[in-house]
């Protein structure tokens, strides 16, 4: 039939292939002469001997030339219709069988009317070879037909594309669909908002198993950078490595959270550090200088343990990094306020072992990964003791603007975090974890340019808790409610416990610019008295325990319980 009708019409009108033939030719392509049709018709007889008409089908499907350059029918699911073939209407599907026959001329893109024909016809053939009944494809034939192109999806890609590289014949991520899209979103609209050349990149980590369940490299392909993961992209960390030098002087011995050390100018031969406001503040707990990232107190104590034990730290851990070139001592202590490369990845995986007792594992990407992550040991980076001193440290950091602290709240998740600031304001990074997961966040230009005034707690912070909640993370019960629902009974946790002082904290410093506003106090105890100063503090007309500092200097608060238990803080306003 195909020679007669081409020596009629003088040219090629009419091919000869069966679907097996066109299977072999796709895969591998060849001049369309005689010679090519008899290798095509030896090719097809092979592989009718070793796969099923099934298989065949799916391989020819899979390899489909389906208009421009799409190929499969995959991809031509969302070219065309923007889903998975496994949500395709009656309509989408006579079209994708319709279009590898003439794919140029029956694209509905470029040709709608050729398009909407060859769709009639293939739902009459189904309807008359019984596969779906007339009405049915008399309906399907009247849908609507989209002539746009639509946009690939392009979750996680940069993931998707290391686990692709990674693990070609299983290719699974632990990708969370529905925190991806969240976090996507969260991250696009900050850079839009924040101007034409920001990008962004976040990283979500579930502790359980190290499982990566979001991964953006970057917000916005259509901006600079955007091609890059910058997850993976070396960056200056600022201060977010201050927690692991102070954890490792705790675990030395050197310090303890409630150790004092001096805030004042300091200088390590030529090296003089300033806080990040040039204030000094002088002799303040260690706990109150991490939670203020203080630089000249973490130049202190990285001096007393030297930076190679931080480096060697970081290398244990997993990170690949090294101290900069130059042997002068200067250079090594300024790793303690970002004098050193680190990845989005890095941080990520320092944090989640923090949160997880010290214990330190590489970060899973593909799910065999993370089934397989119970079996692997990982390393001791940190004592359980000084890990868990640490989380209760940055968990007590102030809360970023707008945000109640989580004591305070019914439904905020408690989150350790710390923020960094590059030098220059080249990186904004904000890094942390609940009870079950590790976050971080950052923000800046992918080719290092400043970006001045904008900080780690100002641009990423608010991003990083908006990415906990879309994480959504279980809820504490409200301490502060519960010591207050007298009608239903004594907590149990006020029982095992005693009273407890939320706000304000043991050994806490408050600032000159807060000195003269009032204070509102928060407890956890059954019947709860206040006293400051040994004097009795009374609930004013709203029913909150508000006090006002006399002065400057120090003042210590006692709760009591109905049992007579009682929890003391001692503060000092400077």
């Amino acid at each position: 039939r195909a020679a007669r009708d081409n020596l009629l019409q003088g040219r090629i009108v009419s091919g000869a292939s069966t679907i097996t033939m066109q299977t072999a030719r796709l895969l591998e392509p060849r001049p369309r002469t005689l010679p090519s049709k008899l290798i095509e018709a030896l090719r097809a007889w092979q592989l009718e001997r070793r796969l099923s008409k099934t298989e065949i089908l799916e391989l020819y499907l899979t390899l489909a030339p389906y208009g421009g350059n799409h190929e499969g029918v995959r991809t031509a699911a969302w070219a065309y219709f923007g889903t998975a073939t496994e949500e395709l209407s009656d309509s989408d599907i006579a079209l994708l069988l319709a279009l590898p026959q003439s794919p140029e001329v029956r694209r509905p893109d470029l040709h709608p009317a050729n398009a909407l024909a060859a769709r009639a016809t293939v739902l009459e053939r189904l309807a008359a070879e019984g596969w779906t009944s007339p009405e049915r494809a008399a309906e399907a034939a009247d849908d609507f037909l989209a002539t746009n192109r639509q946009t690939f999806p392009s979750d996680a890609w940069h993931l998707a594309d290391k686990v692709m590289r990674q693990s070609p014949n299983h290719p699974h991520t632990n990708i969370d669909r529905r925190i991806q899209e969240q976090v996507q979103g969260l991250l696009k609209r900050t850079t839009e908002a924040a101007g034409p050349s920001v990008q962004a990149s976040a990283m979500v980590v579930r502790l359980e198993d190290r499982a990566v369940v979001a991964s953006v490299g970057s917000a916005s392909r259509g901006k600079p950078g955007g091609w890059l993961d910058l997850t993976a992209r070396r960056r200056s960390p600022g201060s977010t490595l201050k927690p692991l030098i102070y954890a490792l002087a705790m675990q030395e011995g050197l310090v303890s959270p409630t150790t004092r050390v001096a805030d004042i100018p300091t200088s390590f031969g030529t090296y003089a550090p300033e806080n990040f406001n040039r204030n000094f503040n002088g002799e303040l707990t260690i706990a109150t200088a991490l939670q203020h990232s203080l630089n000249v107190p973490a130049v202190l104590v990285l001096d007393a343990i030297g930076p190679d034990r931080l480096v060697g730290a970081l290398n244990l851990a997993g990170l690949e990094t090294t101290l900069p070139a130059s042997q002068d001592p200067e250079t090594g202590l300024a790793v303690a306020l970002g004098g050193l490369g680190v990845t989005a990845q890095d941080l990520v995986m320092l944090y989640a072992a923090i949160a997880d007792d010290g214990l330190a594992k590489p970060l899973a990407f593909t799910a065999a990964e993370a089934a397989a992550s119970e079996e692997v040991p990982g390393v001791r980076l940190l004592t359980t003791e000084v890990a868990d001193d640490i989380a209760k440290i940055l968990q007590d950091s102030p809360s970023p603007a707008g945000r109640l602290p989580a004591d305070l709240s019914a439904t905020a998740p408690r989150i350790a975090f710390k923020t960094g600031t590059s030098y220059g304001y080249r990186d904004a990074w904000a890094v942390g974890f609940s009870n079950t997961h590790a976050a971080v966040v950052w923000l800046g230009r992918a080719d290092g340019a400043p970006r001045k005034g904008e900080t780690g707690r100002k641009a990423a912070l608010p991003l990083l808790f908006e990415v906990f909640d879309a994480v959504g993370v279980p809820a504490r019960p409200n301490p502060v409610q519960q010591s207050a629902a007298k009608a239903q009974g004594p907590s149990r946790v006020a029982q095992e416990e005693g009273p407890v002082i939320l706000f304000p904290p043991d050994g806490a410093t408050l600032w000159p610019n807060d000195r003269g506003k009032p204070l509102v106090l928060a407890g956890r105890a059954d019947e709860a008295s206040w006293f400051v100063g040994g004097e009795p503090l009374l609930p004013d007309d709203d029913g909150n325990l508000v006090w006002s500092p006399e002065g400057p200097g120090f003042y210590t608060f006692t709760l009591t319980d109905a049992e007579g238990r009682k929890a003391q803080s001692t503060i000092r306003m400077r």
